[in-house]
């Protein structure tokens, strides 16, 4: 996926490990502004660092520039493109046992920070070389090829007050590991400058699982007469998956109108209202979450929308669907432009509703703003394309559909990180479910952890990369 083979991966890393082992990588020399960066300046074993003098950055190191006095690691860019630069210590670690690293950095003149101002941990042996990856992944790709620890990327969280963004992360260390080869970088960001608090690496416990029991309703409304109909039809299977010790179950689309032959307007109510208040006591009921597929009024206009409810039986908040088919504008349904996502006791869970699936800009937006799950009422879509957002977006998929897994257009499942259905409701009136691990990511041969690398290689939309982002 990031044009690298596995053997290139494995080159590279054994080429930057012999670099460092005869000390050709280029150590600091002065900052703009003029301040020595000399390795007796830095912290003990900190050098600056870069594959080729070219595209060499400067470096300098400020005693108590960091937040709450630690030190700063400072680089900086002048004008030139493609600079690339990186403050590199190494770290003593035993495999196996877990390691917490954390550090904050505050950057200048930076337009797309998330792909410029990025920390990497290498794991290696005591010679330099890249380590075996423990219990690597049985995935359908790359058949016989021996999986690597490859690169992490810790995850960059919120900006304080002073403008000190935090970036850290927790990881067990591979078994033939002996060495945890930090780098801070900066690059491709001409004219900018960032300044690194000194980073820890220290033994801690391992990261406890984080499993959520996820549900899909394979179910289609009909017989019914009004929208509560309907909804009353809905109770016993959502009584079915809290007997499965669901957290989240998905119902299906615009579920208040399907099979009552009226019009959209004639459904269409509040949200929250008579669907959110009906879902909400069986959400209390349960103490489960809900996401229902519903049609709003508010005021003139008509939203498709999907309603998460909490166990605590309150509207947690609402996503109203951005794409819209030909015939819901000849329908009178409004357009939504906001891909909210709402934290749960779980986790982070975002929503979007059928027609939105064929296109990659919902799942990657919502998966941009923090989603880990992705609730999907859907009438029908190309299940290939339901792979392919779980797949491309390493979040897990619950889809609950209206067409019959015959038809081979959609299924209600649920999806994985690797795109596959790790669990389908094949009858009409059944509930699937299947138990995941939030805190546990897949690595893939070659790639890693891709859904850390997603943000640091994802590109900018043209217009955001000329006038930088929003969030880093």
């Amino acid at each position: 996926m990031n044009g690298r083979t596995g053997r290139g991966a494995g080159t590279r890393m054994r080429l930057r490990g012999t670099l460092a082992i005869a000390g050709l990588l280029l150590v600091v020399g002065v900052s703009r502004g003029g301040e020595p960066s000399t390795a007796a300046t830095a912290p003990e074993g900190w050098s600056g660092a870069s594959l080729r003098d070219e595209i060499r950055p400067d470096f300098a190191y400020k005693p108590g520039g960091g937040p709450e006095g630690r030190g700063g690691l400072v680089i900086s860019a002048d004008r030139r493109e493609g600079l690339d630069g990186c403050w590199r210590k190494e770290f003593s670690v035993v495999g196996g046992r877990w390691y917490q690293f954390r550090t904050d950095y505050r950057a200048e003149g930076v337009a797309v920070p998330r792909r410029s101002v990025v920390a990497e941990i290498r794991w290696t042996d005591d010679r330099g070389r890249s380590v075996p990856l423990d219990n690597p992944p049985r995935l359908k790709v790359l058949r016989g090829f021996t999986s690597m620890a490859e690169p992490e990327f810790p995850a960059t969280l919120g900006a304080d007050d002073r403008g000190w963004t935090e970036v850290s992360g927790t990881y067990r260390a591979p078994s033939g590991a002996s060495r945890a080869i930090v780098e801070l970088h900066l690059r491709w960001s001409p004219e900018s400058s960032v300044c690194w608090s000194v980073p820890t690496l220290a033994e801690t416990q391992p990261l406890s699982p984080r499993k959520v029991r996820l549900a899909t309703v394979h179910f289609r409304p009909s017989g019914g007469k009004t929208p509560d109909d309907n909804r009353r039809m809905y109770e016993p299977l959502i009584a079915e998956a809290a007997r499965k010790k669901a957290d989240l179950v998905v119902l299906g689309e615009t579920l208040t109108y399907a099979g009552l032959r009226k019009s959209f307007a004639e459904v269409a109510e509040p949200v929250p209202g008579p669907s959110t208040e009906h879902f909400g006591r069986l959400a209390k009921e349960h103490h489960l979450y809900i996401v229902a597929g519903l049609v709003e009024r508010d005021g003139r206009l008509l939203y498709n929308v999907a309603a998460l409810i909490g166990p605590d039986g309150e509207l947690v908040g609402k996503y109203r669907k951005v794409c819209l088919p030909r015939g819901e504008i000849d329908d009178g349904i409004t357009p939504g432009t906001d891909y909210p996502v709402f934290p749960t006791r779980f986790g982070t869970v975002g929503m979007m509703v059928c027609y939105d699936g064929f296109f990659p800009e919902v799942a990657r937006e919502l998966t941009n703003r923090g989603a880990e799950v992705i609730a999907w009422p859907v009438w029908g879509c190309n299940p290939t394309l339901a792979r392919a957002r779980a797949c491309e977006n390493h979040v897990y998929l619950v889809s609950s559909t209206y067409e019959d897994v015959s038809r081979d257009w959609m299924t209600s499942a649920i999806f994985d990180h690797t795109g596959e259905p790790i669990a389908t409701a094949r009858d009409w009136g059944t509930v699937a479910i299947s138990e995941v691990d939030l805190n546990q990511p897949v690595r893939w041969p070659s790639l890693g952890d891709f859904k850390a690398e997603l943000p640091r290689h994802r590109p900018a939309p043209p217009s955001q990369a000329a006038t930088g982002e929003t969030r880093p």
